[in-house]
C-alpha cells in the first residue's frame, strides 16, 4: 500500500546570552566543570524568585521575525510541571497558551525536491532542564545547563520526507547564526531535535498513529533517524501489523531506532500561569526596533546575488550561506565597482575557489582571513589587465593569505609580471618547438589537442610569465609557417 510520510519537529535552541533565563548565572555549560555555574534560584531552592532575561525575549523575537512569526505583544509564562531528576524546581518556566511566536514559516530547498515552505505554528521561550549522565547503576546529574534560556520552535506536520526535514534543520541554524542569537552547534548541545512521525495512507487520506523520535543531537541522525523510522512503519503496516504510539530513540552505531517508552494520551503536564512572574506585555514600538535592525537575511541575499549579480542560485547559496562570507562578498563586489573587468561573478568564482581552498586547507574561518576583501578585488584587477596570469595570482593569493599584505608589493617582489610582449614569447616558443620534435610532428598530423601541452611548455620556460594566449598564438603561427 502506499503511504505518505507526515512529518512535524520541535526543535530546541540555546540562546546564546551572557546569563541563565531567570538569575545572573552564567549560561556557559559546555567543558564547564559540573555544577559550578548555578545558584540558589536555578537549583530550585525554596522562596527564590525568577527574573526575566530580557535580552533573552529579545533574541526569541529576532527569530521570530526571521522565521515570518506574528509577536505576539501580551504573553505569559507557565509551569509545566513533571518530575525528572535534571529538573530540580519539580517544573520548568515554559510558555503554553500565550507564547511569544505565532504562525510563521521557514521556505528550503532540499537537496532532491523543490523548494517548499515549512509552517512554523509557534515560537517560545523556556528555561533548559540539566544534564544526566548515566555511569553504570548510577546517574549523574549537572545542573550548568538548567536555567539556560531555551528556544523551542513547533511545525505544523508540513514535512514529507527525511531531506526536507534536513534541510529545514539546517535552515534553522543558518538563520540563528545570521542573527547571532545562537551558535546552532549540535555537537555542544546548543540546537536539538524531536521529530513526530507518522503514515498516511495516499488512498484513503487517513493518519496513522504518531511516533516520536526523541534527541537527536546531529543534522545526520535527523535525517538517517527519519529515513529509517518511514522504513520500519511501512514495513509493519504491510506485514499487516499496528503502529503503537511510543517514544523512540536513535542508535547511531547501529543506525536503527529504539524504543525508549510507550506513551499513553495526554503527558499531564497541568500548565498553568507561572505565579512568580507576571503577564509580559511588550512594547510595539520595541518590536518595531528589533525588525528595522534585522540584517539581510540568507534568501533575500540570494534573490539579490541572483538578480543583481547575475549568479546561478547554486553559486548565490555558497555565498549566503555564512553570514561572514556573505559580507566579505558584498565589500568585495563594492570595492569592484572601480575597477576595470572585475565582475561580481568573478569576484564570486575567486571567493567559493581559491580563497576557500586556501580557508580550508588552514582551517581558517573567513572572520579571521587577512586579506582584505579590496586587495583581493585588486588582485583579480591584476590579472584582468594581463598584469600577472591565473597561475602567478594563486600564488600571490597564497602569500596574501599568509601574511594579509597588498598584492602590488608581493608580484613585484617575486618577479611575477606576466610578459605580454609578443617578441618577447616568440623565441621562448621557437626553443620549445625545436625541444619537441615528436609532440609538433603530432600537432602537424592533426592532434590539435598537444598544442595545450606545448603551451605548458613556454609557460614552464617563462617560470609562469608568459601570457598563456599569447603563448599559443606565437606557437601556432611559427608551426603554420
Amino acid at each position: 500500500m502506499p503511504y505518505q510520510p507526515v512529518i512535524g519537529m520541535e526543535v530546541h535552541i540555546e540562546l546564546n546570552t551572557a546569563s541563565k533565563m531567570f538569575c545572573g548565572c552564567s549560561a556557559e555549560f559546555f567543558g564547564v566543570e559540573p555544577n559550578t555555574n548555578v545558584c540558589p534560584i536555578c537549583l530550585g531552592m525554596p522562596g527564590t524568585l525568577p527574573v526575566i532575561n530580557k535580552k533573552a525575549v529579545e533574541y526569541t523575537i529576532l527569530t521570530g521575525l526571521a522565521l515570518n512569526c506574528q509577536i505576539q505583544l501580551h504573553n505569559v509564562f507557565a509551569r509545566k510541571n513533571y518530575f525528572y531528576p535534571d529538573l530540580p524546581k519539580g517544573y520548568q518556566i515554559s510558555q503554553y497558551e500565550l507564547p511569544l511566536c505565532l504562525n510563521g514559516f521557514v521556505d528550503i530547498d532540499p537537496d532532491d525536491g523543490p523548494a517548499k515552505r515549512i509552517r512554523v505554528r509557534r515560537a517560545h521561550l523556556e528555561e533548559d532542564t540539566g544534564k544526566l549522565t548515566h555511569v553504570g547503576d548510577h546517574s549523574l546529574v549537572d545542573l550548568n545547563r538548567a536555567g539556560v534560556p531555551l528556544l523551542e520552535i513547533v511545525t505544523e506536520a508540513d514535512i514529507e520526507s527525511a531531506d526536507e526535514a534536513y534541510a529545514y534543520v539546517t535552515k534553522l541554524r543558518q538563520l540563528v547564526r545570521y542573527l547571532g542569537v545562537s551558535t546552532g552547534d549540535m555537537e555542544k548541545g546548543a540546537m536539538r531535535c524531536e521529530v513526530n512521525l507518522s503514515l498516511k495512507d495516499a488512498n484513503t487520506g487517513k493518519w496513522g498513529t504518531k511516533v516520536e523520535i526523541k534527541n537527536l543531537n546531529s543534522f545526520r541522525s535527523v535525517r538517517n533517524s527519519i529515513a529509517y523510522e518511514i522504513e520500519r512503519q511501512t514495513r509493519v503496516l504491510n506485514d499487516g501489523g499496528v503502529i503503537e504510539q511510543v517514544t523512540m530513540g536513535w542508535d547511531e552505531n547501529r543506525q536503527v531506532t529504539v524504543l525508549q517508552r510507550s506513551k499513553e494520551g495526554d503527558t499531564g503536564y497541568r500548565y498553568f500561569p507561572e505565579p512568580d512572574l507576571p503577564p509580559l506585555q511588550l512594547e510595539q514600538s520595541w518590536v518595531d526596533e528589533l525588525a528595522a535592525d534585522l540584517p539581510e537575511l540568507p534568501d533575500a541575499k540570494v534573490a539579490r546575488y541572483t538578480t543583481n549579480y547575475e549568479l546561478s542560485r547554486k553559486e548565490a547559496h555558497v555565498l549566503a550561506d555564512d553570514r561572514a562570507v556573505a559580507e566579505y562578498f558584498d565589500a568585495a563586489v563594492a570595492a569592484a565597482a572601480g575597477v576595470k573587468g572585475v565582475s561580481p561573478k568573478l569576484v564570486s568564482n575567486w571567493i567559493s575557489g581559491e580563497l576557500f581552498r586556501l580557508l580550508s586547507e588552514s582551517g581558517t574561518e573567513i572572520a579571521a582571513v587577512k586579506i582584505a576583501p579590496a586587495d583581493l578585488v585588486t588582485l583579480i584587477g591584476l590579472v584582468q589587465a594581463n598584469t600577472i596570469n591565473q597561475s602567478a595570482a594563486k600564488k600571490v593569493l597564497a602569500v596574501m593569505f599568509d601574511s594579509g599584505r597588498p598584492p602590488q608589493k608581493i608580484v613585484e617582489e617575486l618577479g611575477l609580471q606576466q610578459i605580454s610582449d609578443a617578441g618577447q614569447i616568440a623565441p621562448i616558443a621557437r626553443e620549445v618547438i625545436a625541444a619537441n620534435p615528436d609532440a609538433v610532428a603530432q600537432f602537424k598530423a592533426g592532434k590539435e589537442g598537444i598544442i595545450n601541452f606545448l603551451v605548458g611548455q613556454v609557460m614552464r620556460a617563462s617560470r609562469g610569465k608568459a601570457n598563456p594566449k599569447l603563448a599559443e598564438k606565437a606557437l601556432r603561427d611559427l608551426l603554420a609557417g
